[in-house]
């Protein structure tokens, strides 16, 4: 392992069990049937666990963009330039992105990384520019990082996790920018579970059938190319992975070391962290789900996971969108736990035995 990631190898949190205990007993004396509630009331369990409270709560959300392009892009993968990663960058600092709308809408916090647009986005107010590169490089030809980038986005990642903790924020939210990277998503899922390409492989920002076929082809070539050091989860994403999934997989591995709950988005999402749960075994044990991706691949990565999605609304925008959509959820779960009487406090004769 790289000297500087022997951070990945820390142990994970361990969830409240007597939180838990006292809040599935709370739960069992609100005035409603048992289990009439569905999913709610095992997520407001399971938010106590890992909020270490028997009234947990979900207001303080942070959502973490992080952009970076693909080298890929290069194989004609995408149906955009790669032009637009860095002015959607801008937009997500200027509140014109719907994560920047989302995140105004639930009075959560965004905090934009940009680790190495294709085109530097120089200064710009509310982005951390980091600049590992302009972009990975293709990654049919060579490794799309090279070890220091790696580690470097790796890091990046666990750092906004820590500033997250830090802050005192209760859930947090990682999200997505770059042209290609549902074909560098895809391609390491491939890796990860040994699927063949077309199984992972979607039309991302707009692709056709034809687009999709070159796409699986492209994906393809790669895993031929690097098929010998991909048994290792470090390498496949070093490989087949981009700046911004290395940097949410990092940030996924320290919230689980650091007992911060995560909202887990779509696809590529879900693709880092396949690869975070891979690192570092036992982390995906702080992830919630947040939707399920209209994204064909992406039914697979979570049920790798065993994964169960909170919402199916068909989307597939990416930046974290569809895990801020899931926040007002997790928010009434909290009200509900809370905020319901018991039978006891109402005089209502509870369930005969």
């Amino acid at each position: 392992m790289i000297e500087e990631l022997t951070w990945l190898k820390g142990s994970v949190a361990s969830p409240d069990e007597e939180a838990a205990r006292a809040a599935a007993e709370r739960q069992a004396t609100l005035i409603k049937p048992p289990g009439a509630l569905g999913r709610l009331e095992s997520l407001a369990v399971r938010l106590a666990a890992w909020q270490g409270t028997p009234k947990p709560s979900a207001d303080r959300v942070r959502i973490v963009l992080f952009a970076g392009d693909h080298g890929v892009a290069e194989e004609g993968v995408s149906a955009f330039p790669q032009s637009v990663t860095a002015s959607m960058v801008r937009q997500f600092a200027e509140g014109g992105a719907a994560v920047s709308v989302l995140a105004r809408a639930l009075g959560a916090e965004l905090e934009v990384l940009d680790l190495g647009t294709a085109e530097d986005t120089g200064s710009v107010a509310g982005v951390r520019n980091l600049r590992l590169g302009p972009g990975t490089a293709n990654f049919t030809r060579e490794p799309a990082m090279t070890e220091r980038q790696l580690a470097q986005a790796l890091c990046a990642g666990r750092d906004a996790a820590e500033r997250a903790r830090s802050a005192g924020i209760q859930i947090f939210i990682g999200g997505e920018m770059g042209i290609g990277n549902t074909t560098a998503a895809a391609a390491l899922a491939s890796a990860l579970l040994g699927e063949a390409p077309e199984a992972l492989a979607g039309p991302g920002a707009g692709l056709g059938g034809e687009g999709v076929r070159r796409k699986a082809e492209v994906i393809r070539r790669a895993l031929a190319l690097h098929a010998p050091y991909l048994t290792d989860p470090l390498e496949a994403l070093r490989r087949l992975g981009g700046f911004e999934i290395a940097a949410l997989a990092g940030a996924f591995i320290a919230c689980a070391q650091r007992g911060l709950p995560l909202l887990v988005d779509g696809f590529i999402c879900t693709a880092a962290a396949l690869a975070a749960e891979r690192l570092r075994p036992g982390a995906a044990g702080w992830f919630l789900y947040a939707h399920a991706s209209a994204e064909p691949g992406h039914a697979r990565i979570l049920a790798a996971l065993d994964g169960k999605p909170l919402l199916d609304l068909g989307m597939r925008l990416g930046e974290g969108s569809g895990a801020a959509v899931a926040v007002p959820l997790l928010r009434l779960a909290c009200a509900l736990h809370a905020g319901m009487a018991t039978f006891e406090e109402a005089g209502i004769a509870g369930k005969s035995s």
